[in-house]
């Protein structure tokens, strides 16, 4: 693998502050998403982003970083995955996360890959045919960065992950496309190794790729960090401005 399964600390983080002003909409008519919409004037034109979200889902965080994509000028989807079966923050320590993946909460929903695929492919259609998206970017936050690198052919031209989990090798060489990662100083899921062996995979690949380390933050940093904690807030915004930045010289 490129980065290993997720655990425990994909659901630790804090709730941050903040009024989301976007759009709650159904995704095929079944699946809940979020969509935000650029000020007037501010749109890049034809250009969307779709969102997948790490376990937590649609929630506060991913509503307020929509929204700060848009005012960036970007539409941007976030679509749940889970088909309404998203974690709560701060699961505890016995929480067993692999049959939640496996199963599902009930036993009857799974989130592996035969089921979180065509969910993505629904948000890709409707970005493209419902909002005339004609260019696509992908953010992929930890569980979310595995489709990002699965779907490059199904149209997502640009790529951006935050701490990944669960990518295995094949995915992230089958990315054809510029593909930036912004990682944690400590991560148990994306450690040094997997970061050096997914340098060496998208080295080989010969697109644009860009992996930035952050020191003093761990996994899930730029989504559920502890804000009122500097370093931590300094690495947050940072990897967010590495997504814009990414997106405005590949996507643009």
């Amino acid at each position: 693998m490129a980065s290993n399964p997720p655990a425990q600390c994909c659901t630790i983080g804090v709730l941050h502050e903040g009024t989301p002003s976007g759009k709650h909409i159904k995704v095929a008519g079944k699946y809940d998403a979020y969509v935000a919409t650029p000020p007037e004037g501010k749109a890049h034109k034809d250009v969307g982003l779709l969102y997948i979200p790490d376990v937590i889902g649609l929630w506060q965080n991913s509503y307020l970083m929509a929204d700060q994509l848009a005012n960036s000028g970007y539409l941007t989807l976030i679509i749940d995955v889970f088909n309404g079966d998203q974690l709560a923050l701060n699961r505890p320590a016995d929480f067993d996360f692999m049959s939640w993946l496996t199963k599902g909460s009930d036993g009857n929903n799974p989130h592996t890959k035969e089921y979180v695929d065509p969910i993505v492919l629904e948000a890709i259609k409707t970005l493209k045919e419902e909002y005339g998206v004609k260019k696509l970017g992908a953010l992929g936050y930890c569980f979310g960065a595995k489709y990002v690198a699965r779907h490059n052919a199904d149209g997502i031209e640009v790529g951006f992950m935050a701490h990944p989990s669960f990518v295995e090798e094949d995915e992230l060489a089958s990315f054809k496309a510029p593909l930036s990662i912004a990682a944690a100083e400590t991560d148990t899921i994306f450690p040094a190794e997997k970061r050096h062996k997914s340098e060496e995979i998208l080295k080989q690949g010969g697109y644009p790729y860009q992996i930035n380390l952050y020191s003093g933050v761990v996994h899930g940093f730029s989504v559920r960090c502890d804000t009122s904690k500097k370093i931590e807030k300094y690495a947050k915004e940072q990897a967010f401005l590495q997504a814009v930045t990414w997106f405005n010289e590949h996507l643009l």
